[in-house]
């Protein structure tokens, strides 16, 4: 799948995952722009689908980008266990300014901002925004 969300992307290896939920559904969409790892993630990112976006992670980060960015601006729920992942992908991922995570949003970016994690993982009102500061 491409997901062009209006940039050029390139076709290293695009993939999309869904997971069905109870509510709406779960989904990861895989995208390229140049040398950026994009993960769009959909639906409730909690305790049950978090596996999944750590996969996705694991899995974007072996293909080397330059950075990676987990979009959560389409996510409507935020559970702890994908703060902890968030956290955990900023450490993994080196170096450490090259991971960013778009959320814009009360479900997402409240809840980043309440517990501090802004303060240690860059967090980005925008796709652009964080592919201007992240290229």
């Amino acid at each position: 799948m491409n997901i062009q969300n209006g940039y050029s992307a390139m076709r290293l290896g695009d993939t999309a995952r869904s997971v069905p939920t109870g509510n709406g559904g779960f989904g990861i969409a895989e995208h390229w722009v140049e040398r950026i790892a994009v993960l769009t993630v959909s639906g409730d990112l909690d305790m049950l689908t978090t596996p999944e976006l750590a996969e996705a992670i694991e899995a974007a980060a072996r293909k080397e980008p330059a950075a990676l960015v987990v979009d959560l601006s389409r996510v409507a729920f935020l559970a702890s266990a994908g703060m902890s992942l968030l956290i955990t992908a900023h450490r993994n991922i080196a170096p450490p300014g090259r991971f960013g995570v778009v959320a814009n949003g009360p479900a997402t970016s409240r809840p980043l901002k309440l517990i501090g994690i802004d303060t240690v993982v860059a967090v980005f009102r925008t796709l652009e925004d964080a592919l201007n500061r992240l290229a």
